[in-house]
């Protein structure tokens, strides 16, 4: 037969009353470490609820602000209701409310006399009628407390404040009530303020005076640099232990970023008690993007960014493929559900059929259109399981047009165990689990102590600010510095910013002992402790010399500043076999010009591959570049919509205008398509300005040969490109042009092409959409820079048969009354062509890839790859460029 011990044991059941998350965890953590038994670990508003017992716990944030929300939208206020509809009012609210609660202040007999406080009684009202049952505001939960304090000694146990060193009002009758029936103790109360408990006060005297010091840092991010570089040492002397470290400050903002990133690089174990911002995690990046196309709108970046999150894992899109935008323009903004529609037909048609993504995306766009005022059911459907909570909680904050505020303000718990880590943390925190060895950030006279502001709600003139807080912030900044500052044993040190992140000069904190004297700490200085690898190899310059990487950024630097050409400059080894790669590709006249007049340039986008950074996502303008693209787009479309019937030639100018109407209405709608636009009231103008210059093209001259045939945007050299549908071309689109007297194959594209009828004569035409600048007449290649013309005028030679008469001209539809330049003399010019390019392939087979003079513009596309101080840099350099050059100098200078 089984015998069944049974054992009883008796626990002698206690309850400690403790403030703040750190607080909280810490008191915790020593319970267990020591085994404690039958201790309860709590804070006032949970005593309270587990005195009440039931179902009952306190109003949370989630649940009060959605009740202020909705007693501010029923509306009636006599003070405030011009102003119930304001963004932030909810919080603003829902604050004032939090403090009246606290203060134990009965509104019902304070809003006799005045409109503001009827209002705020009224707010309360609605406010507790509406909250789900079992949760009750302070005042309430107090008194449900106060109505079962006869189950105290079961439920409780003997009762132990333990550092804390303001207790709000409202708890002040519940507590001398419980000291009637158990024993009540306070432990470290840190404060002068106890003589309204009943109890017996427990003051510990520090083991020991702690040892300040002040330093200096240059700003916000090097006070934050200089703590972890603190913490570190103190952890790998032996000093301490990481639990032992807490760094803090008043308010913690704008140190936050920088210990999120600085601390992850340095793997150092520091816990934020106040939480992470929620930014920083994936399921705040699903939540950012999702507000991102709310606030501003549709755009393509925005969607793909947004569908990355929460294809595969919302409601809405848990099915969409990760090919569902294959086919779709990468250049295309798409800024509202038309262009979509559009661009998703065309993408589909380009990939031949197969999935067809519409059905699912576009509803999901027509969502995201309407804006901020879809934001929660925009929220159920686009995001996933963990990302809903912190838009749901975004949205009970404030209105969803707050939302890009809203979200910087949410937090999620930091995972990392404070009972094994340093912690960094508000003063408020820290306050009530004092640590050893702690850095207190921000010591300015703007930060310990902060000043009190009025409150929007219930201003001084309403209601006396010693009635509404009686504990004001400046006096809680100053009694949580002695707290803290008494509690370090191990050493104290006090830390301030000369100036702010915006560099205003900050004066020191009238909290700082006088007579002790600061410590300055440079940037840039050399630590004895470093934090993170980088700093490592900041104290130790002979070790950072040897790495690859600062060997040659190091003799980049030099090589910039000496007066000869390196390495650095564009002297490469001769026939390197990526140049001569580039070399022998199939030219165009961009390339030729960058060739011509920016060798080195040539190197980075030909043989390396390096472009330019793409534009922004809507332009106000477009740049030059496309705006020319556009002007021949709209010229293109015009002449093909008169060829070959009733032919460009004999068009009057009704029909030229007519075919022209049609090309603006088209690529109003296709263009969008393709690349970024302006918005649509600056991209209609944009359209009607780019139409002005192609009606000035177009009806600059007559063509008196009616048999006369015109062609626009005439393609040559571009083997393996497609062939046009339309036949009847001059000649095929990859015919192959060379330079006479090299082997470089040369392609474009001619702005137009007008061929008389018997094939004896053609003129090419080149239009520039800017102004005509001095001496045009005199161009011939332009020191490089004017070879479309040219090599237009190569092409009609080489492929047109019969060896016709050939005019080529150069048109300026910038001006009022554009003239075009006819080319005097072809051969020459062709000739001159050839010989530059062939000394400037030279130079870059013999390793001479330096820069040209149109390295030198502020908008050139490599700017970014040159020198920060460019002036500085050919002002050293131009005498050495000059002499590696030699004679290929004089190009630049040839009209």
């Amino acid at each position: 037969m089984d015998t069944i011990v049974r054992w009883e044991v008796t626990l002698k059941r206690r309850t400690v009353i403790v403030e703040g998350p750190l607080a909280f965890h810490m008191r915790r953590v020593d319970a267990a470490r020591r085994g404690e038994a039958g201790v309860q670990i709590m804070t006032f508003p949970l005593l309270a609820a587990r005195l009440a017992g039931g179902f009952i716990r306190p109003a949370r944030s989630e649940d009060l602000f959605p009740a202020v929300r909705s007693a501010l939208q029923e509306g009636g206020f006599a003070g405030l209701e011009s102003v119930r509809h304001l963004p932030g009012m909810t919080r603003a609210v829902a604050r004032s409310l939090g403090k009246i609660w606290e203060s134990d202040l009965e509104l019902a007999h304070l809003a006799a006399g005045s409109h503001r406080l009827a209002d705020i009684a009224e707010i309360e009202r609605r406010v507790r009628a509406s909250l789900p049952a079992g949760v009750l505001t302070p005042r309430d939960l107090r008194d449900a407390a106060l109505r079962r304090v006869a189950q105290a000694p079961t439920v409780l146990g003997s009762i132990e404040l333990q550092d804390i060193f303001w207790v709000a009002p409202v708890w002040r009758p519940l507590l001398r009530s419980l000291y009637e029936r158990v024993p009540t103790s306070w432990h470290n109360p840190g404060c002068t303020d106890a003589g309204w408990f009943p109890g017996d006060v427990v003051a510990e005297k520090p083991a020991s005076v702690p040892a300040v010091s002040v330093v200096t840092c240059a700003n916000p991010r090097a006070e934050a640099v200089e703590a972890l570089r603190w913490v570190r040492e103190l952890i790998s002397s032996g000093q301490a232990r990481p639990e032992e470290i807490a760094i803090c400050a008043t308010a913690t903002e704008q140190w936050d970023e920088h210990f999120l990133v600085l601390s992850s690089d340095a793997e150092l174990p520091l816990h934020f008690t106040h939480g992470l911002p929620a930014l920083a995690s994936r399921e705040g990046q699903a939540c950012a993007a999702l507000a991102d196309c709310l606030l501003n709108g549709l755009s393509q970046d925005r969607v793909r960014r947004l569908f990355a999150h929460s294809a595969g894992r919302s409601r809405a899109l848990g099915g969409l493929p990760p090919t569902w935008s294959a086919g779709l323009q990468s250049g295309a903004a798409l800024f509202d559900v038309v262009q979509w529609g559009h661009a998703l037909e065309r993408a589909t048609d380009r990939r031949g059929g197969g999935y067809d993504p519409r059905p699912v995306v576009l509803p999901v766009l027509e969502l995201l259109s309407r804006g901020a005022d879809a934001a929660e059911e925009a929220g159920e459907l686009l995001l996933g399981p963990e990302a809903r909570p912190l838009w749901t909680q975004a949205l009970r904050s404030a209105p969803p047009k707050a939302l890009e505020f809203t979200l910087q303000e949410l937090r999620l718990p930091d995972r990392r165990d404070a009972g094994a880590s340093a912690v960094w943390c508000p003063a408020s925190h820290l306050v009530g689990a004092p640590r050893p060895w702690v850095r207190l950030l921000g010591m300015t006279s703007r930060s310990w102590p902060r000043r009190a502001a009025e409150d929007p709600i219930v201003p001084g003139h309403v209601l006396p600010r010693r009635e509404l807080d009686p504990y004001p912030v400046v006096e809680r900044d100053r009694r949580a510095f002695a707290v803290i500052a008494s509690g370090a044993a191990g050493g104290c040190v006090l830390s301030r910013a000369l100036r702010n992140a915006q560099g205003g000069l900050l004066s020191a904190s009238p909290l700082i002992p006088k007579g002790t004297r600061a410590q300055f700490f440079k940037r840039a200085r050399i630590p004895q402790h470093a934090f993170n690898e980088s700093d490592r190899l900041l104290a130790r310059p002979h070790e950072a010399a040897k790495l690859p990487a600062v060997t040659a950024a190091g003799l980049c630097w030099r090589n910039w500043r000496e007066p000869a050409v390196t390495g650095h400059d564009g002297i490469v080894r001769a026939d390197h076999p990526v140049i001569a790669r580039a070399v022998d590709e199939v030219q165009s006249a961009t390339s030729l010009k960058l060739l011509l007049r920016n060798p080195l340039g040539f190197v980075w986008r030909y043989a390396l591959g390096w472009s330019a950074p793409a534009g922004e996502d809507q332009p106000l303008a477009l740049d030059a570049r496309a705006y020319g693209e556009l002007v021949h787009e709209l010229l293109k479309r015009a002449v093909d919509a008169l060829e070959p019937s009733p032919g460009y030639a004999r068009a009057t100018r009704e029909e030229i205008g007519a075919s022209l109407a049609s090309a603006v209405r088209t690529l109003d709608t296709d263009w969008p398509l393709q690349r970024s636009v302006p918005p649509a009231m600056l991209w209609r103008h944009t359209l009607d300005n780019a139409a002005g210059l192609a009606l000035k093209a177009l009806t600059l001259d007559t063509i008196e040969q009616p048999d006369t045939r015109s062609w626009t945007e005439v393609a040559f050299g571009e083997a393996g490109v497609a062939e046009e549908r339309d036949t009847d071309l001059p000649w095929p689109s990859g015919a192959e042009v060379l330079i006479p007297g090299t082997s470089m194959r040369v392609r474009g594209r001619i702005d137009r092409l007008d061929l008389r009828g018997d094939g004896r004569a053609v003129r090419v035409s080149d239009y520039k959409t800017g102004a005509e600048p001095g001496r045009a007449q005199e161009i011939l290649l332009g020191g490089g820079s004017e070879l479309q013309r040219v090599i237009y005028a190569l092409a009609a030679r080489q492929l047109l048969p019969d060896e016709p008469r050939v005019v080529a001209r150069l048109v300026y539809l910038g001006d009022r009354q554009p003239r075009p330049y006819r080319l005097p003399d072809i051969g020459l010019a062709i000739a001159d062509l050839a010989a530059d390019v062939t000394a400037a392939v030279a130079l870059l087979r013999r390793g001479t890839a330096l820069p040209g003079p149109d390295a030198q513009e502020e908008r050139s596309d490599f700017r970014l790859a040159m020198p920060a101080s460019l002036a500085t840099y050919f002002r050293i350099k131009n005498a050495a460029i000059s002499r590696a050059f030699g004679d290929f100098c004089r190009v630049w200078s040839r009209r």
